[in-house]
């Protein structure tokens, strides 16, 4: 049998995100058993119990569950920016790329944005940038978002002396903070930094159970009481109100229990993978940048949507991000062993197409 038969017979080896998971079998055992109630009525019981603990594992008073990133997204902002002022952010964040407009088609906000190579938040140039009252003529600031770990830029996880820094200058500003932290499970991961430290640096924060954590679906907004309160309002404005939620409350219940304390497993993969490739492609990926579960690959002449076509044909599944710029995510359902796997894989498809 040749190589291509042998890796053809093969399951293929999924990276194009971590929210390919599928529930474990003990996720699934507890969304079963699940006691629930209508959480429009305010009576599901387990998504009540989820929502109090998410919020004091942020250090924040309230929790409010949505089905989405996206949806956790814009309510945190939409409660946080009035029409017409804006809210600042990176120009590869999450909300400015991947959430098709909602901010400013729904809530009337406006973005202005930032751009550094490494996703870092630029401390010194965002205390220029944001103008809290500008007056009659110019947009005035009425947020600040950032993004932990920064997806489009490779699972870069924010220094913590940064995020301090910002919080400090928006708070004296009177300028509100938020967090995209779909992934601020893997940068708490990845420092050991407490969540709660990171969440009390910002007036809301977003979470994800449905990416690294492996649930099948649920996000989670939290903040002060009178802000989430104004947030159910808008998310029952947008259609967001469920009934009984609980069976997915479970999961992301089983999941905090269950796959928050392996999630450092999935850092060691994309590690693994990020060095098979860089030993054979170095021009492609420098593997000391890793720093969580996603790998930015640089993909130099190769169009990266040929690559991922060609990764196809060889039993490895990754996501072209831009014209010469691919991403891999590790996560529960992909062990080390294959993670190097489709790393040695990929650097062999990039080293062909370089000679």
């Amino acid at each position: 049998m040749s190589r291509a038969d042998a890796e053809g017979s093969q399951p293929p080896i999924d990276l194009r995100s971590d929210t390919v998971t599928r529930p474990s079998a003990g996720m699934r055992r507890a969304m079963a058993d699940a006691e629930v109630g209508d959480d429009v009525y305010a009576e599901d019981p387990s998504l009540n119990r989820l929502e109090r603990r998410v919020a004091e594992l942020l250090g924040h008073e309230s929790g409010l569950f949505c089905p989405t990133g996206s949806m956790s997204n814009m309510l945190g902002i939409g409660v946080l920016v009035p029409r017409g002022k804006e809210v600042l952010c990176d120009a590869q964040a999450h909300i400015a790329r991947a959430e098709l407009g909602g901010h400013a088609a729904w809530f009337g906000v406006t973005m202005r944005t930032w751009f550094t190579p490494d996703g870092v938040a630029p401390v010194d140039f965002l205390q220029t940038l944001a103008t809290a009252d500008a007056g009659p003529y110019l947009v005035s600031t009425a947020a600040i978002a950032l993004e932990n770990t920064h997806n489009f830029s490779g699972g870069r996880v924010q220094p913590i002396a940064a995020l301090q820094a910002i919080s400090e200058f928006a708070r004296g500003a009177g300028i509100a903070m938020h967090l995209d932290g779909a992934r601020l499970w893997n940068a708490h991961a990845a420092t050991g930094v407490p969540l709660a430290t990171y969440g009390r640096l910002f007036d809301t924060v977003s979470v994800c159970f449905s990416k690294g954590l492996g649930a099948p679906v649920g996000s989670m907004l939290v903040g002060p009481a009178g802000v989430i309160d104004r947030a159910r309002v808008l998310r029952k404005r947008l259609g967001g109100g469920m009934r009984q939620a609980g069976i997915l409350a479970a999961a992301c219940d089983y999941a905090l229990d269950h796959e928050l304390p392996r999630l450092a497993q999935d850092h060691e993969a994309a590690a693994a993978f990020a060095e098979a490739v860089g030993t054979q492609a170095p021009e492609a990926i420098d593997p000391a940048g890793v720093q969580s579960n996603i790998v930015r690959l640089d993909t130099g002449a190769l169009p990266a949507v040929e690559l991922v076509e060609r990764a196809r044909g060889r039993g490895v599944r990754i996501s072209a991000m831009g014209t010469a710029v691919a991403r891999a995510v590790t996560h529960r359902d992909v062990s080390t062993a294959d993670a190097r796997r489709a790393g040695t894989i990929i650097g062999e498809l990039l080293v062909a197409d370089r000679h």
